[in-house]
């Protein structure tokens, strides 16, 4: 299946070049906030004296409040100027990663990861909003391509930086770094983004509840939801046992650990942009299915890997994330289409509190799965691999109906 003739042959004005820079940066600073946590452990527990168990309620803080956030948002969500809905969302995002800056006592830091999570956590539904009301469905690939090359920098430039700020000065330096560059990044959105307002104009349902219960009870928005929570299922599964499979079971040392997501890294930044294009061009579902069938050989492969090499692994991960990131844009893309513009903000407000709710979930199931003796290699993570690979199996299915839904519309 592809997409129109005229599909990825459109060309991006200044504007529009604009904008999805905007977009992208701003998507970064999220990114960056929400990642840069888990990396600061082994200095946050010791200065804060507490303990891992603790430290994990710090991490989960922010995935919970902003589930919580993006449901109670979801009914208002079309009913403002969608920059300035950003602007209040992101103001409040910079109030909480100051205030974990801040934060002298553990505490302190729990409250300022709930604040920064009940803002932050529906910026990104925004963010896809904004897109899918100033681009048309034939150039959204390239920009979700772009926008999720924050992934990419975030992990290739921003945790390094984050975490030698962490070592020269605090664990509270990352976290003022981030506000730095966020402050700036608010006047842009300010001065540069366009009005959004032209879901404004349309029909809207009468009362906040109604429009968030017209969101959940469409059958294609079911659908399309499902879809999310199954994508979230497979990345939130193998991603927290990486590292711990790298040394423990394929036996390289912690060091090689940043050379390898490095590469890995820079190779995402290259490849988002490239599998928008393609998108575009070869149609979304057709991307979907091919990065679908990468992903299942690649999730084999990696989760039955021995004693191998740095080459070999750094290999092996780059394509895993060629395949992951060859689903998530062209999904992204074609979901975005599912909704129509005066139901688009709640309909991505409620898609990412189920993205972390399904997260959340599937980080606890493979705890579940997945045995190690003190020292030792990680027990039955290949289990893992096969729930990863049928859920793409399933996502594939149900994937095949949300294009069906959007040719029919």
């Amino acid at each position: 299946m592809t997409d129109p003739p005229a599909a990825g042959k459109a060309k991006f004005t200044g504007e529009q070049k604009a904008v999805v820079a905007i977009l992208a940066f701003l998507q970064f600073t999220i990114i960056l906030d929400f990642m840069i946590v888990s990396p600061l452990g082994a200095i946050v527990m010791p200065a804060l004296r507490i303990s891992p168990h603790e430290f994990g309620f710090a991490v989960s803080a922010y995935a919970f409040s902003a589930a919580v956030s993006g449901i109670s948002a979801a009914g208002f969500a079309d009913r403002f100027d969608r920059k300035k809905l950003l602007l209040f969302f992101y103001g409040g995002f910079i109030l909480g990663t100051l205030l974990c800056a801040l934060a002298p006592t553990y505490p302190a830091l729990l409250a300022a990861r709930i604040v920064t999570g009940i803002f932050g956590g529906v910026i990104g539904s925004i963010v896809i909003a904004i897109a899918s009301d100033l681009f048309p469905l034939a150039m959204r690939g390239r920009v979700m391509g772009f926008v999720q090359t924050a992934f990419a920098a975030a992990q290739v430039i921003g945790l390094p930086a984050g975490i030698y700020f962490a070592n020269t000065w605090s664990w509270h330096a990352p976290f003022y770094a981030i506000v730095a560059v966020a402050v700036p990044a608010a006047f842009v959105i300010a001065t540069r983004l366009p009005r959004v307002d032209a879901h404004l104009t349309l029909r809207r349902d009468g009362s906040p509840w109604r429009h968030l219960a017209n969101t959940l009870l469409d059958r294609r928005h079911t659908v399309a939801f499902a879809v999310t929570m199954i994508l979230a299922t497979g990345g939130f599964m193998l991603m927290p046992f990486g590292s711990a499979f790298i040394v423990n079971n394929v036996g390289l040392p912690v060091e090689s650990l940043s050379t390898i997501y490095l590469v890995t890294g820079l190779f995402t930044v290259v490849t988002g942009p490239l599998v928008g294009m393609a998108s575009d061009r070869i149609g979304k579902y057709r991307m979907f299915t091919l990065g679908t069938m990468l992903s299942i050989v690649m999730v084999a492969i990696w989760t039955h890997l021995g004693r191998a090499s740095l080459g070999t692994v750094i290999a092996v991960n780059v394509v895993l994330f060629v395949g992951i990131f060859s689903r998530m844009v062209p999904s992204q893309a074609l979901i975005s289409a599912i909704p129509a513009p005066t139901h688009r903000g709640s309909f991505n407000a409620v898609g990412a509190s189920l993205q972390q709710l399904a997260g959340g979930f599937a980080s606890v199931a493979a705890g579940a799965i997945v045995a190690q003796q003190p020292g030792g290699p990680l027990q039955h993570f290949e289990r893992v691999g096969y729930v990863v690979m049928a859920t793409a199996v399933v996502s594939l299915v149900l994937m095949y109906f949300v294009d069906r839904a959007v040719r029919k519309q």
